[in-house]
């Protein structure tokens, strides 16, 4: 029985996000890698880049992972900027933490793809290589509130999308 884990996008659902911006859109897509915990006692899963790019101080990009992320009902996937780039390089995450919910795997609108929001906070262009792990995510368990009241909306997105009318 499948717990939580990561997964692949599906050709259609890369092409759709970023064929336009990627090129060797194909080559790109086949070389994707799971997330992977580089030592037995690392917590995080590092997540790498497809391509390479130039960040200038002040700038932002909106990488594709080309990964989803499934987990059980009581768990979200935290998502973090890797301490030596927030550091040394003054790259940050634009939303500090990425939470990415159980309900975002399969939702209608993207599969779950996870996207990452970064921006140059320091005063020296960043240069990305192809493959170098930028963030990492890591699997966490949640509690609710007393009187929690359960909804059966159901999620059409991300980013912004439990703001909009959902589907019932």
């Amino acid at each position: 029985m499948r717990k939580r884990g990561f997964e692949k996008i599906s050709w259609e659902q890369f092409q759709k996000d970023f064929g336009k911006f990627i090129p060797n859109l194909e080559e790109t897509y086949q070389e994707i890698t799971m997330p992977i915990r580089k030592t037995a006692g690392s917590a995080g899963y590092d997540f790498q880049t497809l391509f390479s790019f130039t960040l200038n101080p002040g700038e932002s990009i909106l990488l594709p992972t080309g990964i989803k992320a499934y987990m059980e009902k009581d768990e979200f996937l935290a998502l973090f900027v890797r301490s030596s780039l927030g550091i040394k390089k003054k790259i940050m995450l634009m939303n500090q933490v990425g939470i990415i919910d159980y309900d975002y795997y399969q939702n209608i609108s993207n599969e779950g793809h996870i996207m990452v929001g970064l921006i140059n906070t320091g005063n020296s262009p960043w240069v990305c290589q192809k493959g170098e792990a930028i963030i990492q995510g890591i699997f966490m368990k949640y509690l609710l509130a007393d009187h929690d009241k359960r909804n059966d909306f159901i999620r059409l997105g991300g980013i912004g999308s439990t703001d909009k009318e959902k589907l019932k």
